[in-house]
């Protein structure tokens, strides 16, 4: 990163858009690592584990649509404060009275959505302070928040160890707490952000196929990176015995790689060029997953390959947003939403069908490899949809010009 990356917008704000979406993120995904131990508690089957860890990617992606309205209507920084009280709310009532239920954790499921919601607050936060030959570093730095996962795979495991699963969700307020303070102290909303928009240019938007063709990358990318996210603690465990914490452990290294090559992502993209980026990482994706899908029976082996597998999709997480606000600049709350949603729907049906997968053919190949097979269907449509964007809404930017 340049001198004049750090010139060229507000750097506290940045740092808050990264602080907000990564405590964020860690509470989105504390079902996860913590699904072992509720299953046990609960007496879960295969499916319902993976409903109740899809259940917050599902909501998340739903709410990223709304969040993206308010961040257009209001602004980033109060759609944040807002989000962020009503996640305290619902771990203070989850440590308070307990999850004593399927339905009840379906139900806190729900509401932590709100904090995967925090993706269409922190990227426009950011980005709106940006120039665009800086938005895939900045975009990758605000979405580098993805790292929240590291924190709850890493402690969330070991902390239900030695206190039990459901006092993890009173500690878990109290980080979210700190960065509450200094989010409404430090963050501060761009001074020339995009008019507010009717519903109407909403809809606009979607009329538009490349939104969709985004919408779609999307939810292979940030889709796989969730999904697995969440899933792959139930899959170390239920492939390898390997108990929570360790399970944990394993997972805490992919969804770090993931998380890490966020932001180099976005600077490669910014380097080299947006498709060409998404084209080699839905090729790397693609040909791990399917490996790993073959059931290796060496757990070294099928972490190796879930590693490289996430450091592929958390590339092209950055590669995607580093193309977004060239396309929709001038509607890129809306287009945060409308894409975050996306990337969550993916996750919600990529931890749902693993679990399903699982319970119904007794281990996760078919999953595993229909994903996989989503990856190459993402490379034929990009390559498909390149020349088309190098001659237009390409030709005009100095960094899509690249592609």
């Amino acid at each position: 990163m340049t001198k004049d990356f750090w010139k060229s917008g507000h750097t506290p704000t940045l740092l808050m858009a990264f602080l907000y979406f990564d405590f964020s993120f860690m509470v989105w995904y504390i079902l996860g690592p913590l699904a072992i131990q509720i299953a046990d508690a609960l007496q879960l089957s295969a499916q319902q584990r993976g409903l109740m860890v899809a259940t917050p990617i599902l909501a998340g992606a739903i709410l990223r649509f709304g969040m993206g309205l308010v961040v257009d209507k209001l602004s980033a920084k109060t759609a944040g404060i807002v989000g962020q009280l009503v996640v305290m709310a619902a771990l203070g009532t989850a440590w308070m009275f307990g999850i004593h239920s399927f339905g009840q954790a379906l139900l806190l499921g729900l509401f932590l959505g709100v904090a995967g919601a925090s993706f269409a607050v922190a990227l426009p936060l950011a980005s709106q302070w940006y120039p665009p030959q800086h938005q895939g570093t900045a975009m990758g730095i605000a979405g580098a928040g993805n790292s929240g996962t590291v924190l709850a795979a890493l402690l969330a495991p070991g902390l239900a160890a030695a206190f039990g699963w459901e006092n993890v969700f009173g500690m878990a307020i109290l980080p979210l707490g700190v960065v509450f303070v200094l989010f409404c102290l430090f963050a501060k909303n761009a001074p020339q952000r995009p008019a507010p928009k009717a519903m109407a240019d909403y809809l606009r938007v979607l009329g538009d196929k490349d939104s969709w063709w985004f919408m779609f990358f999307y939810c292979v990318t940030f889709g796989g990176f969730a999904g697995l996210a969440s899933a792959l603690p139930g899959y170390f465990h239920d492939q390898y015995g390997l108990n929570a914490v360790t399970a944990g452990y394993y997972t805490a290294a992919c969804v770090f790689a993931g998380s890490m090559m966020r932001p180099l992502g976005g600077a490669l993209a910014d380097r080299i060029g947006g498709i060409r980026t998404l084209l080699v990482v839905y090729t790397v994706a693609a040909l791990l997953l399917a490996v790993v899908g073959i059931n290796v029976p060496q757990v070294q082996l099928a972490l190796a390959l879930f590693v490289g597998a996430m450091l592929a999709l958390g590339c092209g997480n950055g590669a995607v947003f580093q193309l977004v606000p060239q396309r929709f600049r001038k509607e890129i709350g809306v287009m945060t939403g409308l894409i975050g949603m996306a990337g969550g729907i993916g996750g919600f049906l990529l931890a749902a069908g693993l679990g399903l997968v699982k319970q119904h053919t007794g281990n996760y190949q078919l999953g595993l490899w229909l994903f996989a097979s989503l990856g190459l269907v993402a490379w034929v449509g990009l390559y498909a949809v390149k020349l088309r964007w190098r001659t237009t809404w390409g030709a005009s930017s100095i960094t899509a010009a690249r592609v």
